[in-house]
């Protein structure tokens, strides 16, 4: 249990480093990568946050109201990059 907890906090660690999902810099280095490098997570996201312009802020606070046991891990992932590193540095 112990390394599932080092390995997500390593992983947080990463992409706290990284530009925020859906700020205008991770947008713009998106749209210079060719499309087809592109995980089918960052298309999504690319289309959510950059395309139809989504607000993150509302994104977060909706992921707080659902149970944190039925998140994906890939949510649990952007909510800690995005919501919780992003809101201290504001």
């Amino acid at each position: 249990m112990s390394f599932k907890l080092i390995g997500l906090s390593i992983v947080i660690l990463l992409l706290s480093a990284c530009d925020r999902v859906g700020s205008d810099a991770w947008c713009e280095k998106q749209k210079q990568r060719p499309k087809g490098e592109w995980t089918l997570d960052e298309s999504s996201q690319y289309t959510k946050y950059c395309v139809f312009g989504l607000d993150s802020e509302k994104w977060c606070k909706k992921l707080e109201k659902k149970p944190k046991g039925e998140w994906t891990a890939n949510e649990g992932i952007e909510y800690a990059s995005s919501c919780v590193f992003d809101r201290g540095e504001s």
